[in-house]
C-alpha cells in the first residue's frame, strides 16, 4: 500500500478561510450588521466544504482505490467502514 496523498494544495484555501475568520472576528468587534457577518460565515463554510470535498475525492481516488487494488478483503472492508463513518459525521 502506498503513502497518503499530498494535501498541500489545500493549504492556500485553508489560509484564505483563516483570513476570512479573522475578518469575521474583526466585524464582530466592530459591531457590524448581522446579515453581513452571516454572509461571511457562509463564505467560510462554503470554502471549507470545497476543501473537504477535494480531500475526500483524493482519499477515494488514492487510499480507497489502493485498498481495492490490493485485493485484500480486510483492507477493502476497512476503507468502506471509514467512508461510512465519514458520512455519518456529516450533518448537512
Amino acid at each position: 500500500m502506498s503513502d497518503h496523498p499530498c494535501h498541500s494544495a489545500e493549504k492556500s484555501g485553508l489560509n484564505r478561510a483563516s483570513g476570512q475568520i479573522e475578518g469575521i472576528k474583526k466585524m464582530i468587534d466592530e459591531g457590524r450588521y448581522c446579515p453581513d457577518i452571516l454572509t461571511q460565515l457562509r463564505a467560510v463554510r462554503s470554502s471549507l466544504k470545497s476543501i473537504e470535498a477535494n480531500i475526500l475525492e483524493r482519499h477515494l481516488g488514492h487510499c480507497v482505490s489502493d485498498a481495492i487494488n490490493s485485493e485484500n478483503k480486510k483492507d477493502i472492508y476497512k476503507k468502506i467502514e471509514e467512508i461510512k463513518d465519514i458520512f455519518k459525521r456529516y450533518d448537512d
